[in-house]
């Protein structure tokens, strides 16, 4: 039996759908959501890794003097401002005096009037002690008793108490008009050394009590950054080590110092080491005294490793690892990661040897049984 003839209406419809049907299967397979996706590989390569520990830290100078008076009294003149530069021994200011000077004449009079007691009981001691000597030559020719030669000794001996007592006084006198003295000086304010005025915590008429800070300077040669490093990637951190310092208000632009130090005590409540970073030049103008820096340590270079670039590594619940292209399927890799270098690779400890291919950027999140499409360069992504 024959079969029955298509009409020709109904093969030019199927003449129409058909290549419409493959055609949308093909855009479908190609561009839809079945399409593969674009990825760029690289494959894992040996090199040198050079390793980089960053850390945030604020500016501080290693050295502030706190200048304030040793006694209560009112501020009399301030003759500084924020920001100047003072030279050591300069006067930067005074305390109101009171009755001070009275008080250091007044006592002034007093060592002289001591001097003059002194004087006369040295030539009062002088007389006695001749006319002792006298009489006992008298006694010795049998010319005076022994009773008036011992009166002589015994106005020898006051003589020479009085003298001595006099000195004392005459000490005493000295030692409390030199204290007076001592504390005229301290009512100056003197910079202790060459710095720049940080903080002025007082104007002239106030009453300041003793120990009050008055004024603050700080030392700019002695500027460092105190930096806090997360203990996980801070081994190997030690002194001397070179570093970047970036400061927020320099716009990026990078200064060279190196650590100082690795600070004996760490941060248990943060997980942090602290360091200080030095300046190998200090910068002009000088920075702020608790302004943000973001420091850069250059840590000893590791010998070549299995490096990848950090944009391949991915998080697959607790995994951390990359996608691997094996024959042009995916495949998820578990990693074990060292330590990463400024050009942005990090070392491959376990799960990946050299040569093998490996995903780094992805036109969207990957799934295990994604078809691929390896291309030269994902548009809008650095290559």
């Amino acid at each position: 039996m024959n079969p029955l003839p298509l009409p020709g209406r109904t093969l030019a419809l199927l003449a129409v759908i058909v290549p419409l049907l493959a055609l949308f299967i093909y855009v479908g397979l190609r561009s839809g959501p079945l399409a593969p996706v674009a990825v760029t590989v690289v494959a894992v390569e040996s090199r040198p890794v050079a390793p980089a520990l960053f850390g945030i830290g604020t500016v501080e100078a290693r050295y502030t003097y706190k200048i304030g008076p040793t006694s209560t009294g009112r501020l009399k003149r301030l003759d500084v401002q924020v920001g100047e530069a003072v030279k050591g021994g300069q006067v930067l200011g005074e305390m109101e005096p009171v009755d001070l000077d009275d008080r250091i004449r007044s006592q002034e009079s007093t060592v002289k009037r001591t001097e003059a007691a002194l004087r006369e009981a040295q030539a009062r001691q002088s007389y006695v002690r001749t006319q002792a000597h006298r009489y006992e030559q008298l006694f010795a020719a049998r010319l005076v008793s022994e009773e008036i030669v011992g009166t002589k000794r015994q106005e020898l001996q006051i003589a020479d108490a009085a003298l001595s007592s006099a000195r004392e006084e005459l000490a005493r006198a000295r030692s409390d008009r030199e204290g007076l003295v001592a504390q005229r000086v301290n009512l100056r304010l003197v910079a202790p050394v060459d710095g720049v005025v940080a903080v002025r915590d007082a104007e002239p008429g106030t009453t300041i009590v003793a120990g009050q800070i008055v004024l603050e300077i700080i030392d700019p040669k002695s500027f460092w950054i105190n930096v806090r490093f997360d203990q996980i990637n801070a081994a190997g951190l030690t002194g001397d080590l070179p570093a970047r310092i970036v400061l927020r208000s320099r716009g990026g632009q990078p200064l060279p110092g190196r650590v100082l130090r690795v600070e004996p005590k760490a941060d248990a409540v943060t997980e942090e080491l602290l360091a200080k970073v030095v300046f190998d030049a200090i910068p002009q103008p000088f920075p702020s005294v608790g302004e943000l820096a973001e420091v850069t340590i250059g840590m000893p270079a590791i010998p070549a490793v299995p490096a990848i670039p950090n944009a391949a590594v991915r998080r697959e619940g607790d995994n951390v690892g990359v996608w691997q292209v094996v024959e042009g399927d995916l495949r998820f890799a578990p990693v074990k990661l060292g330590a990463g270098d400024l050009d942005g690779y990090v070392q491959v400890r376990e799960g990946l040897k050299e040569g093998y291919q490996i995903v780094t950027y992805s036109e969207k999140a990957l799934k295990a049984h994604d078809r691929i499409h390896v291309v030269e360069r994902i548009p809008g992504v650095a290559k």
